[in-house]
């Protein structure tokens, strides 16, 4: 049966679309099968294009919901004694939007100051759709009493409290104590919630975040109808706090830091000195805006140059200082409809914030194991928590990593090593507004070296290698960390940020070497495909496998996929399915699967398949009939390191799908590698995957 959630504001600002999304976001985290919908549509007064909330839906997950009707034309059809026929076309849109779906999240309506309109229509709609009604509320400077008294109200226009009827509140916007910790979705604290629980059934506490309203550079732009001097990193720079700099040097210095715009008149040319002098010193701050309409000369723009290559933004506005701070406090903080990544952010971490169990208890929802991408996701997270693992980072002076090390103590994801001198550690740090936790060590390698020269050596012995070598070798802190892990002072590794490949698994080849039974060391990609997520193997080490080598690829490959909650059907794939074809690369994966059959009879495996074989039934039911793989493959093993890279990268650029990896698999002990491009959230996840790893060589 399906279960239909509907959301309705208990009053004004409360944040109905972010809860909305946030909560379809949790639920398709813990592998419920959730659709969403928006039977009617309010447009902002300032929004020219589509509506947000199924605009978003649509481009942030697989979920295709049917487009809303807009609420003018609803009234119409009210006005004109037409409610038949609205309620009718959202209906068909309900059904359009929930194929398939247990639960649907329908986002409801927001009284407008004018009228009661949107609470009858609101009402209306929860009868038409059967629907249980959850209350979006927002604490923030609001009494909790007063609150109390909007969230009775509310309910009582839905029959209050209880079952069937309002089952819950999700608080949003709440204040928090304590010192602010960095996460993956913002720094905050622990939130204050003075509201009972059992009485208002709250199923969930959404801290105030600051950091959910960091609009882009590119924004301030467009409100500001700024020209642009310099465009620099103007589509990636977030702006967290504003700065209106109208002092003496040494008394604005603390105001240029990481995500701050500064806004200076552009006659002072000793401000914008000094903050390109801060930009050359690794403070990325957001941008800076030149007021007055007075353009740099061109000798200072030049002599600033090494800044705005390092991707400074640089905006010039005709009003003064002031007129542009007032214009800019004046900035809505809704999201546009072009920063997907600002929405998926609030998304993740809104979910990070519901309490789907009780969720499921009061509403009677069934919490399914579909792994879908949110939910492998959050299975690599919860269980890397479990695994309590120390991991080192080689590149522990590296912005991304200095963050991600941040997020993953925090979190309880790892217990990060950052191999760096502890001055530059902490000064990066400071420059990406960070605040590093205690529990982050930062090791100085000039100070470790010396005593892993003998290990070294003695690791190596049998190539000859001398002390001196050794010595040389462990200047490079991959090296160094290798050596860590090789002793066991370290679960695993993980490097690549600015090491190619190549310097990050070769010191492993040499000393951590391959693990019992597995012949070569090989890779996967987890491709978070929009329906679930299924195993790439390999695309990114082994250029071109025998066939007793590939064999062993898909055997590595499948138990991957099965550690991390994927039931492993592997397709050895190839330009040929079943005995249709011949030539000595498709009779390689021929002889590959028979080998691999030998080894493990016991796993569900089968080729030759094409791609379209493997993974589309229609076309499976043609070219490979009672194939137990085919049409349903899990594991996809493609024949050379030319075919695999290629395919991955295809797909993940073309379908705009999240790949996680490589993950190099086959290694006595943990070691992976990141793409020189990784994002900060890449960066995580390849630390959850080394530590869950390690857990399993552990056991």
């Amino acid at each position: 049966m399906t279960r239909t959630l509907y959301l309705v504001p208990s009053g004004h600002e409360v944040g109905l679309t972010s809860i909305a999304l946030g909560l379809v976001r949790a639920l398709d985290k813990r592998g419920t099968r959730v659709a969403f919908y928006k039977p009617i549509g309010q447009a902002a007064a300032e929004d020219a294009g589509p509506e947000r909330s199924t605009y978003f839906v649509r481009h942030t997950s697989s979920l295709e919901p049917a487009e809303p009707i807009a609420l003018d034309e609803a009234e119409g059809l009210l006005a004109a004694g037409r409610s038949d026929e609205l309620l009718e076309r959202v209906m068909r849109g309900y059904h359009a939007s929930s194929a398939g779906a247990d639960v649907v999240v329908v986002e409801g309506l927001i009284d407008s100051q004018e009228s009661s309109g949107e609470s009858e229509l609101n009402r209306e709609l929860v009868r038409t759709l059967s629907a249980e009604v959850i209350l979006a509320a927002a604490l923030g400077d609001l009494p909790s009493t007063e609150l109390e008294i909007r969230l009775e109200r509310a309910a009582s226009r839905y029959g209050g409290f209880s079952p069937g009827h309002v089952i819950g509140t999700i608080l949003n916007r709440v204040r928090t104590e304590g010192p602010s910790r960095p996460s993956l979705y913002g720094s905050v604290g622990k939130p204050q919630n003075s509201l009972d629980p059992a009485r208002f059934d709250v199923l969930g506490v959404i801290p105030e975040n600051p950091e959910l309203r960091a609009c882009r550079t590119i924004d301030i732009a467009r409100h500001l109808h700024a020209d642009i001097v310099h465009e620099g990193e103007i589509m990636e720079r977030r702006v967290r706090r504003i700065s209106l700099l109208a002092r003496t040097i040494p008394n604005l210095l603390d105001e240029v830091s990481a995500g701050t715009l500064l806004v200076t008149p552009g006659d002072r040319v000793d401000v914008v000195l000094a903050v390109a002098l801060a930009t050359l010193n690794s403070v990325p701050v957001a941008g800076l805006v030149l007021t007055g309409n007075l353009p740099l000369p061109p000798k200072v723009l030049e002599l600033c140059r090494p800044a705005l290559e390092t991707g400074l933004p640089v905006l010039s506005v005709p009003g003064n200082s002031f007129d542009t701070a007032a214009a800019l406090a004046r900035m809505s903080h809704e999201i546009p409809i072009d920063d997907l990544a600002r929405a998926e952010q609030g998304m993740d971490f809104i979910a990070e914030h519901i309490d789907v169990d009780a969720l499921a208890k009061l509403s009677a929802l069934r919490l399914e194991t579909r792994l879908s991408p949110a939910a492998f996701c959050y299975r690599v997270t919860e269980l890397a928590r479990v695994a309590e693992k120390r991991i080192v980072l080689p590149e522990g002076d590296e912005p991304r990593t200095v963050k991600a090390a941040a997020i993953c103590a925090e979190r309880g994801i790892a217990r990060c090593v950052l191999l760096g001198e502890p001055t530059d550690v902490r000064r990066v740090a400071s420059a990406q507004g960070v605040e590093l936790p205690a529990n982050v060590e930062i090791l100085d390698p000039r100070a470790l070296r010396a005593r892993y020269v003998a290990p070294l050596v003695e690791l190596r012995k049998h190539k000859g290698l001398t002390p001196q070598a050794a010595a040389d070798f462990l200047e490079d802190n991959v090296w160094l960390g290798t050596v860590m892990l090789a002793l066991g002072e370290v679960d695993g590794l993980v490097s690549g940020a600015v090491h190619s490949t190549a310097n990050t698994i070769r010191p492993a080849l040499q000393i951590i070497k391959t693990k019992p039974g597995a012949r070569v060391v090989s890779s996967v990609f987890f491709m978070c495909l929009p329906e679930q997520v299924v195993v790439y193997g390999d695309c990114a080490v082994i250029p071109d496998p025998d066939a007793d080598t590939l064999a062993d690829i898909a055997i590595q490959s499948a138990d991957s996929a099965s550690r991390f909650g994927i039931p492993a059907k592997v397709a050895m794939i190839s330009y040929s399915t079943g005995d249709s074809g011949s030539g000595s690369d498709v009779d390689k994966v021929r002889a590959a699967t028979r080998l691999a059959h030998e080894r493990r009879p016991d796993l569900v495996l089968d080729g030759p398949l094409q791609y379209d074989a493997a993974a589309i039934p229609d076309v499976a039911r043609t070219k490979a009939p009672g194939s137990p793989v085919a049409g349903h493959a899990t594991v996809f093993v493609f024949p050379d390191l030319n075919t695999g890279n290629t395919t991955y990268k295809a797909v993940q650029r073309s379908a705009h799908v999240i790949s996680i990896g490589p993950m190099l698999q086959g290694l006595r002990r943990p070691v992976n590698d990141l793409s020189r491009g990784a994002l900060v959230e890449d960066i995580v996840y390849t630390i959850a995957l080394t530590a869950i790893q390690a857990s399993e060589t552990a056991s």
